[in-house]
Formats: structure tokens, C-alpha cells, sequence
């Protein structure tokens, strides 16, 4: 590793750490990760790494794991510089630049997908690429409108599984579902109505998409008209609605189990 050590924040090589907040990238589609268990799994899952900046201590505690990574350049520096750069008080010691990968294309997707339909929250975008990658759902489809799943703070909920999955960012829900279905897939929507399936009912076939809705306005009519099934989630009564991440970990435990997959 080149290691350069920064004692001035306005070193302009290190300015991407200040420049790249939550849903921004730059145009080689840099993203910024934090934390030494989130940066360490993405490297190991294959992210084309562009510099890391931190303390002597990450370095030293992880020098091991590093040397059989490749890691152009590496930037030293206390940690009050680190939180120098960032604007705010850090709880860890290690930043990462790296370049996200390229989105996968749907014929290229696995066969069992999460979906999301304009979910709003960065923090439930990570939170549901974590619950998909220790569930085995391998594939993730999301509104090219919403925040990114390498948005900085989706990749730090996710803790780096996000490095896990195949994506894909649509434009058109409406023509992705038509696609889907195309290539074989059932198509299932997440949502209360009066002829939902009750989750512990529904039969999963080999190829299925699990699509969420809006964290508070669920999924349009016209959108539920175009999928295969409605299922729900049994409830209690005067229980209205689980939080989407909360939902969307509770349906693909049970789809992966109820398919045997």
C-alpha cells in the first residue's frame, strides 16, 4: 500500500470524503464507506477500492486482511482529522473510496428478487439489503428515483452486505413488472387488502419477485392490478402495519422456507 499521511484537511485528494454525503456520486460512480466491519466486507466482496483514510490503529488491527487486497492508496491520520473532514464526531476509524458496482440487468438477476417501490428512507434501504443477504435473497430491485443502495448511510445499515447482491435500478415499475413476468417470474405485492393472502398461505413457485411498497402510502391500485398475488402478513387486530424492513425480513424468510429453496 502507498501510505501518505494527511495533517491538513484541505489536501484535495481527500476532499471526495467531505464532497460524497448519503445519495451523492460522482460521475465513476464513487461512493464513500464508514466503519471497519463495513468497509472490511465490502473489499472482500470485490468492490474496486480507490483509497482508504484512517487511523494508524485500523491499519494496524487489520494489516493482515489488507495485504491481500489490492489498495492503491492508503491516507493516515488522527482521528480528529477524520472528523475534520466529515463535518461531525465519527464512531469508528475508517473511511473507504470505492467504485460501486455495475448494476446487473434483469435477465441477469437470481431467481428469487426484493423489490422495492419507492421507498423513501436510506436507513430501511440498507436495513432490507442486510435482512436479504442473510436470508440468501439474492437480487435487489429498486426506483432509480429513491436513494441508492451504495447511498453512504444505506451502505452503512446494510453493514456492507449490500456487496452481497446483484441490483438493478429501474426507471418504469410498470414496464419492469411487464419484463419480470416475461422472463418467468411470479410477481407478489406486500400489501393489506380485502383479498390478500395470508402469508402462512401463500404457495411460492421457483421464481418469484417480493415487491414492497411506500413506507406510508403502501402500493397504488394500478401497480397491485399488474402483479400475479396480494399477500399480507397475519396480525394482530387494531395492528394496521409493520415497518417495511421489518416486513419485507418477516416475507422472505417465509417465501425462501415455503419454497424450500
Amino acid at each position: 500500500m502507498n501510505f501518505i499521511e494527511v495533517d491538513d484537511i484541505n489536501l484535495p485528494e481527500v476532499q471526495i470524503y467531505r464532497q460524497l454525503r448519503e445519495n451523492a456520486f460522482t460521475k465513476e460512480r464513487s461512493f464513500i464507506a464508514d466503519s471497519p466491519k463495513v468497509v472490511n466486507l465490502l473489499i472482500g466482496s470485490g468492490v474496486e477500492v480507490k483509497s482508504i483514510f484512517a487511523t494508524q490503529a485500523y491499519y494496524d488491527t487489520h494489516k493482515d486482511f489488507l495485504e491481500d487486497h489490492i489498495i492503491p492508496t492508503a491516507y493516515i491520520a488522527p482521528k480528529a482529522v477524520l472528523e475534520q473532514i466529515v463535518g461531525h464526531r465519527l464512531h469508528h476509524n475508517v473511511m473507504m473510496h470505492a467504485i460501486r458496482p455495475k448494476e446487473n440487468r434483469l435477465e441477469e438477476l437470481d431467481d428469487h428478487i426484493i423489490m422495492l417501490d419507492e421507498i423513501s428512507n436510506a436507513d430501511n434501504i440498507g436495513a432490507i439489503a442486510r435482512s436479504a443477504a442473510a436470508l440468501g435473497v439474492g437480487s435487489y430491485l429498486l426506483p432509480r428515483q429513491g436513494p441508492h443502495p451504495y447511498a453512504r448511510r444505506a451502505v452503512r445499515v446494510s453493514m456492507g452486505h449490500i456487496g452481497k447482491l446483484h441490483y438493478h435500478c429501474y426507471k418504469d415499475i410498470k414496464e419492469t413488472i411487464l419484463k419480470l413476468k416475461e422472463l418467468g417470474y411470479r410477481i407478489f405485492a406486500a400489501e393489506v387488502t380485502e383479498d390478500s393472502t395470508p402469508l402462512s398461505e401463500v404457495n411460492i413457485p421457483q421464481k418469484w419477485v417480493l415487491l414492497m411498497g411506500h413506507e406510508q402510502l403502501g402500493i397504488s391500485s394500478d401497480i397491485l392490478d399488474l402483479c400475479d398475488e396480494v399477500v399480507t402478513i397475519e396480525m394482530e387486530e387494531g395492528i394496521k402495519s409493520f415497518n417495511v424492513a421489518i416486513a419485507a425480513s418477516i416475507m422472505m424468510y417465509q417465501f425462501k422456507h415455503a419454497c424450500g429453496c
